[in-house]
């Protein structure tokens, strides 16, 4: 799997990529990484990448001329490019399983006011937003993008099936986790976990789940309750 990130500060980058399981998988060659500065492809001295918008208004937007010149030095024929945008549409763990399938992703990192409309037209896959909410720039989504589709590439991971147990698989939050020791604060870990019957654990799981999701996420809830309804 190839992620090719377009960015005005490539900096942002070093650490992460270097960390964890992310920077293992680099060094073994399972994912690729590259990151490109949109400054790279300025054409003046001062290496300016961004302007004021047509018919006014606050803040400064990415300029088409080095982003253009910045997304065609990475893509080709079969490359998925993707904006991370807070107007996308939002990512979820089927939109991450989808994405996990494609060859390579170039991913765009909005920044200012965001990006010329005439780059999202002639270049734009797919417009990805990571929460309803408003981030300093698009590298933190990118980030989040990278990690969440890296995590179904085969060898990224080394225990594949905990891919199936965790939250938003099955449209469902993951159960609470408990370790040793099994008391402690005067909370005891819940008896069914060190009864050694794997019936009702997972039965106790999957219930832990529903009532969490249910909780925390109702619209969530309704979405299993549906799947579940019409035997998907």
């Amino acid at each position: 799997m190839i992620f090719k990130i377009v960015t005005l500060f490539p900096d942002f980058f070093s650490s992460p990529l270097r960390t964890g399981l992310m920077g293992k998988a680099i060094e073994s060659g399972i994912i690729t990484v590259t990151v490109t500065d949109i400054r790279d492809f300025a054409s003046d001295k001062y290496r300016s990448c961004d302007d004021y918008p047509y018919g006014g208004g606050s803040g400064m937007v990415l300029m088409p001329g080095p982003l253009a010149g910045a997304v065609e030095s990475v893509v080709d024929d079969v490359t998925t490019v993707v904006l991370a945008s807070a107007s996308g549409t939002l990512l979820t763990q089927d939109l991450v399983k989808e994405l996990s399938g494609r060859r390579d992703l170039c991913i765009l990192c909005g920044h200012y006011e965001g990006v010329d409309q005439r780059i999202i037209d002639r270049y734009v896959d797919l417009e990805i937003s990571v929460g309803d909410y408003i981030l300093s720039g698009g590298e933190f989504a990118a980030l989040a993008i990278i990690d969440a589709v890296s995590r179904y590439v085969p060898g990224f991971m080394s225990n594949r099936e905990s891919l199936e147990e965790e939250s938003f698989v099955g449209d469902l939050l993951e159960y609470p986790h408990y370790t040793r020791p099994e008391d402690i604060f005067g909370m005891k870990v819940p008896p069914v976990l060190t009864s050694g019957n794997h019936r009702m654990i997972q039965e106790w799981r999957l219930a832990q789940s529903i009532e969490k999701t249910k909780r925390l996420r109702p619209y969530l809830y309704k979405k299993y309750l549906i799947r579940k309804i019409s035997g998907e």
